[in-house]
């Protein structure tokens, strides 16, 4: 197995500082009945940057963001946001770990009754006490950065796949949560309109240096986050470009197979691999 600093050894301390873990997977383990998902998987993510999940299906690796969430109780283990054990959490302190995370799941799941504004700024309405004319600003302004401000009145319906998955991007990110993750947010689309929703994340990561995981079994879309990095021009205009090795190093990679962690590292580490497995997983 190869590894690497950035997922060998879980701290548990609350992150203080630039390079500090927000998230803290420590010898967690999994099971449903006799079938066990997840043996003793410890990785972090630190503050900016991207962790990419990998596995066939069944891996467990949606199951993980579930953990993270709260939405599930491990069986083992202790799991840190933010510095909070939420394994440990009520409810109701799972609501305020919550607020500084975002989700974006595989169909977008958007309200199709409610407006393009209405669906990205759902959680604002709901959830806080934002003057709703700050509201409208924000939604704006979040779908101003993915490049669909002038389909802010339309309905769901209207949208073509990728837009779908953009504007669930927009209602993550409207909160501004210093976490977003992803469940496998380009599965279904065809490779140039994933391409617009890899550039989002990319964005996001470097322009907003938000910290995100990415669950996913799609290789390009895992391997192009890795390999691109987003740049602002004096005037403003931002650009995806391939990224310095230096930069490619800040993702890391984690692949699951039969509950364990059986590779940890980044892109080209990955793609070098002599173990069999991994190599037929990437052919």
């Amino acid at each position: 197995m190869n590894t690497s600093s950035a997922g060998a050894q879980p701290a548990a301390q609350a992150p203080t500082g630039p390079d500090a873990p927000v998230i803290v997977f420590d010898h967690v383990s999994l099971a449903f009945d006799e079938k066990v998902i997840l043996k003793d998987v410890s990785f972090t993510l630190i503050s900016g940057r991207t962790l990419i999940i990998l596995g066939a299906s069944g891996a467990g690796k949606s199951l993980t963001l579930k953990i993270l969430l709260g939405l599930l109780r491990a069986d083992g283990g202790r799991v840190l946001v933010n510095g909070e054990r939420v394994d440990q959490l009520t409810e109701q302190e799972l609501m305020e770990v919550r607020a500084n995370v975002g989700m974006v799941f595989q169909e977008g799941a958007l309200f199709d009754s409610l407006t393009v504004r209405e669906n990205v700024g759902y959680r604002l309405y709901e959830e806080t006490t934002m003057p709703l004319d700050e509201i409208d600003q924000r939604v704006k302004e979040v779908l101003g950065f993915i490049g669909l401000a002038e389909f802010i009145d339309r309905m769901p319906s209207a949208l073509s796949g990728g837009q779908r998955r953009r504007v669930a991007i927009a209602r993550a990110m409207a909160s501004k949560p210093k976490i977003l993750l992803y469940d496998e947010a380009t599965t279904g689309l065809d490779p140039i309109t994933a391409t617009t929703v890899d550039d989002e994340v990319i964005k996001l990561r470097d322009l907003e240096k938000v910290s995100s995981i990415l669950v996913t079994h799609q290789l390009r879309d895992a391997f192009y986050v890795a390999t691109h990095m987003a740049v602002r021009d004096p005037d403003g205009t931002i650009k995806i470009v391939p990224a310095e090795r230096s930069k490619e190093r800040e993702t890391e990679f984690v692949m699951l197979r039969d509950g364990l962690i059986v590779f940890e590292g980044d892109a080209d580490a990955l793609r070098s691999s002599d173990d069999d497995y991994i190599k037929t997983f990437l052919s």
